[in-house]
């Protein structure tokens, strides 16, 4: 009887231990700022999140996720200084600063938020960022130049999408699809990393920078990771504009949108994951290969946890 009662009592305590360690899992100092990028938004009407399901996964084990909404379709400067102005009170109210997530366009747009209000960012963590250029923006430049009649009807057209997205997701931002491609060209995102190289490396080397940076006498610490796949699920409608739009990258390893050494920032946790640009941020609507994305994000969240942030 003394033993099953120990056996109990230690049983109950290793449950009680297991869900006070679930509790906090991805409980940061910090709050956490996720950053969505071209053509995204916030949420749709409260229903679709352009991170799909990640606020509420970060969320349900401790963290204080706050979404941001800046521009679809426009330059990185622009979208950073809307992003500063969202992150001050978000940083105000958890603590003196926060840890920022940014997809896609997402990390040129946070980084350059941060160079605005470094006191208020501890960390910047890149999901596929487009951090030296892509060359699906090049190649619709080359055969669509700014000035061109067929970048006109594309601005115009795009531009009433980012209107649509606005007004959808409740937001008021300013739209330029042309603004949008040139500032995630390679020679604009060279002169963005000129006057804001922190964490950046080499591209022609595939190297990236320091994990660690004072940033105008700030530390501020940087990570990245992306995927390498084009295509990853039959059932994702997609997939199948990646697999299209990836092509440009010929035998380059790519996530369909970025090419690897183009999305490296600071420390990086990994490039061979199976997902797409898309499949980054659990899209389409889960629909996604064999990694799952949602699992990255909680990692980070604990990895950001463990070092204080």
């Amino acid at each position: 009887m003394r033993y099953l009662t120990c056996v109990t009592l230690a049983l109950a305590s290793l449950l009680s231990l297991s869900t006070a360690q679930a509790g906090t899992y991805t409980q940061t100092k910090y709050p956490i700022v996720l950053v969505h990028g071209i053509a995204g938004f916030d949420s749709i009407g409260g229903l679709v999140d352009y991170f799909f399901t990640v606020p509420w996964n970060l969320q349900r084990d401790g963290a204080r996720v706050h979404v941001a909404s800046v521009a679809a379709f426009n330059n990185s400067y622009q979208r950073g200084i809307e992003l500063a102005m969202q992150i001050a009170p978000w940083a105000q109210a958890g603590g003196g600063k926060v840890n920022i997530i940014g997809h896609s366009q997402g990390s040129p747009t946070a980084r350059i938020a941060m160079a605005m209000r470094p006191e208020l960012v501890a960390s910047i963590t890149s999901v596929d960022g487009v951090n030296h250029g892509s060359k699906v923006a090049d190649v619709v430049l080359g055969i669509a130049p700014p000035g061109s009649l067929p970048q006109g009807g594309m601005n115009a057209l795009v531009n009433a999408v980012g209107k649509i997205i606005n007004g959808v997701s409740g937001a008021n931002h300013p739209q330029s699809f042309t603004q949008s491609l040139v500032t995630l060209s390679s020679p604009e995102s060279a002169a963005i990393n000129a006057t804001h190289p922190w964490g950046v490396g080499d591209y022609a080397s595939c190297t990236s920078g320091a994990e660690v940076e004072n940033v105008y006498g700030h530390n501020v610490q940087f990570f990245s990771w992306s995927g390498r796949s084009r295509f990853t699920n039959p059932f994702d409608p997609l997939d199948y504009f990646f697999a299209t739009a990836g092509s440009v990258f010929g035998s380059e390893s790519s996530d369909a949108m970025v090419g690897t050494c183009s999305t490296l920032l600071g420390k990086v946790i990994g490039t061979q994951y199976a997902m797409n640009h898309g499949d980054a941020i659990n899209h389409l609507l889960g629909l996604r290969g064999w990694t799952n994305p949602v699992s990255l994000y909680r990692q980070q969240a604990n990895r950001l946890k463990n070092r204080g942030l």
